[in-house]
């Protein structure tokens, strides 16, 4: 059994971090084909590039509706049953959005209708990364001993920059050697397409794995809560050790809390860290990368390729953030994350602005993915899914992810018209973002290492009691 349990909360991480993988495939696979689909169905109807932003960026409208239902489903039908949920709409989503004429249309002839009917398509695949985003954290942090949760949490986000790094490989064997109206026509749907392997994969092995011992509890199934984390701890003496502690801060409160009950502090943190992940503006890097690199004088294969560079830089520090995150703490690498990101992206709009381009944009543009898929990928979902209190959990990320997704809307729907509109000062303004998450880590968040998600929720109680103590003094000195 010692022997064991490590590899089943391995196993069981895994798993969930496969929706991490489509949120990533999903998110990104829209950077190889963004340009096809512009000629298909948006020039060719006559639209700007406002709709065409709105086109590139509809999946992440269903990544804020995702983000709103995922605190309801997962506190009524529980955390794996809604990534199971999430699973088909990602299988959905692939099939519709590379063929968005099945059923009403005919290929080949554009109109608005069809559309509607591909950014319909690619709305559903945003629910499910939605969803995902929100639940696949929060039921990994659910399920792992403390001393590896930041390294298991860190999987995830491992798996959504592996998902990004598969489909740009995808993208670009796709594209390799063919000629470009070949792409224009046919090769984006397969790009598409692609994304039905993976959610097969992951819709079925979600079959195959348990519901959190937490929501478990949670629901008053104690008997099926402590045998899961039995399995997760390898013994009987450490799984009655948590549970304990569990029925402790579900028992010594009342039966249904206020979303402020611990304090205003905790949701502000939490918020703050899911809008500024996206305002520092990776995913406009992400999405827009081919047509980046094409303005620094690469061809459309070119280009697809040094976006697969971005992906295997990705992985790789991911990688490494595993073996920070738990020895050097969340709060240190986000800090280092802002500052590093910050002299990124203000070099790159200096660049830009002198009209430098060539191999020092190149190497400040990676150094900034590098910097950010380090600490502020991984970080900001592992913090996410370990700050909140366990009554108020899926409330609460819920509000955070739809917040997250509704700024990674904003970042992304925005850039064309910005990066029109403002050139090299758009990456200035990310820059100064990047700044100000600086001094906001070192000022408000704590620090979460080797606490217990139920030790974590103690300190928002206690400084909530501090608070209230130290408002009573104050008030005692007018008396």
């Amino acid at each position: 059994m010692k022997n064991n349990y490590r590899y089943y909360i391995i196993a069981v991480a895994l798993v969930a971090s496969l929706g991490g993988l489509l949120f990533g495939y999903d998110t990104a696979v829209v950077a190889g084909a963004e340009q096809s689909v512009q000629l298909y169905l948006v020039d060719s109807l006559g639209f700007g590039s406002f709709i065409h932003g709105l086109t590139v960026s509809s999946a992440l409208a269903g990544c804020i509706v995702g983000a709103v239902l995922s605190g309801f489903l997962s506190n009524n039908i529980g955390r794996r049953n809604t990534l199971v949920i999430a699973a088909f709409l990602f299988a959905l989503s692939a099939i519709g959005s590379a063929y968005p004429e099945m059923f009403f249309f005919t290929a080949g002839e554009p109109s608005f209708s069809l559309l509607v009917m591909f950014n319909v398509y690619r709305i559903l695949g945003g629910i499910g990364v939605g969803l995902a985003s929100a639940i696949a954290p929060v039921y990994i942090s659910e399920m792992s001993p403390r001393h590896i949760r930041g390294r298991l949490v860190v999987l995830y986000s491992v798996a959504v920059v592996f998902g990004q790094t598969v489909v740009y490989i995808v993208n670009w064997l796709i594209t390799l050697g063919q000629p470009t109206a070949w792409i224009n026509e046919v090769g984006w749907r397969y790009m598409f397409a692609s994304e039905l392997i993976p959610a097969a994969l992951f819709f079925f092995l979600l079959l195959f794995i348990p519901e959190t011992p937490r929501y478990l509890a949670l629901k008053n199934k104690d008997e099926k809560a402590f045998s899961v984390l039995e399995k997760l701890h390898g013994s009987k003496e450490a799984a009655s050790t948590t549970m304990q502690s569990i029925r402790y801060t579900l028992n010594t409160q009342v039966e249904k809390v206020s979303i402020f009950y611990y304090g205003k502090l905790v949701l502000v943190v939490g918020i703050a860290l899911a809008i500024l992940q996206q305002f520092i503006g990776i995913n406009v890097i992400l999405y827009y990368a081919p047509r980046i690199f094409e303005s620094l004088g690469a061809g459309q294969s070119a280009s697809m390729l040094q976006t697969v560079l971005v992906g295997a830089i990705g992985v790789t520090v991911a990688l490494i953030a595993i073996r920070l995150i738990d020895r050097n703490g969340r709060k240190f690498l986000l800090l280092f994350g802002s500052a590093g990101c910050a002299v990124c992206l203000i070099a790159v709009a200096t660049l830009f602005f002198f009209g430098v381009y060539g191999v020092a944009t190149l190497i400040f543009i990676l150094g900034f993915v590098a910097i950010f898929q380090m600490t502020w990928g991984p970080v900001t979902w592992t913090m996410l899914s370990e700050i909140f209190p366990n009554k108020i959990r899926g409330q609460a990320i819920s509000i955070a992810v739809t917040l997250h997704w509704g700024a990674n809307l904003t970042a992304s729907s925005t850039f064309p018209p910005l990066n029109a509109a403002f050139g090299a000062g758009t990456f200035l303004i990310y820059g100064t973002i990047s700044t100000l998450a600086f001094f906001f880590i070192w000022k408000f968040v704590p620090e979460t290492k080797n606490k217990s998600l139920e030790e974590i929720e103690q300190t928002w109680l206690d400084n909530k009691i501090k608070k209230a103590e130290g408002q009573t003094h104050e008030e005692a000195k007018y008396l």
